[in-house]
């Protein structure tokens, strides 16, 4: 992964979990940790960098997860990259005053057609 020397990947499902390990098998990479437990609810780590992507799904767990990525922020000093489709849970979130765009894709259109009419994602840097 880029020269990381270490890296955890994490997931609530334990599917999510065997698809991060055929993502692995299928692009050559070795394998890596996977927690299957939600790493909000564990003491945090330091991490050089935080990838997420489309959590804000829920207004519950977006203020965990805000409140989470600000104490990696300012504790750690993380840098933190969220990707995310533009849900409107996402676009009315606090975190809005945040975040700094990195870059937009366009969605494939199979994509486009199952999550009900959303047509990018983009790449988001988090700056508290």
């Amino acid at each position: 992964m880029s020269g990381a020397s270490r890296i955890l990947a994490t997931d609530i499902d334990p599917i999510a979990g065997m698809a991060i390990k055929l993502n692995c098998e299928l692009n050559q990479l070795n394998p890596f940790p996977i927690l299957i437990k939600n790493i909000l609810d564990l003491e945090q780590d330091k991490w050089d960098l935080v990838v997420l992507g489309d959590m804000f799904y829920d207004e519950d767990l977006a203020d965990s997860l805000h409140r989470w990525l600000k104490n990696c922020f300012w504790i750690h000093r993380t840098q933190v990259l969220i990707g995310d489709p533009g849900r409107p849970q996402f676009r009315g979130h606090s975190i809005q005053h945040q975040l700094h765009k990195v870059v937009e894709y366009s969605l494939p259109e199979p994509t486009r057609q199952e999550n009900n009419g959303l047509t990018t994602s983009t790449v988001w840097d988090f700056q508290p």
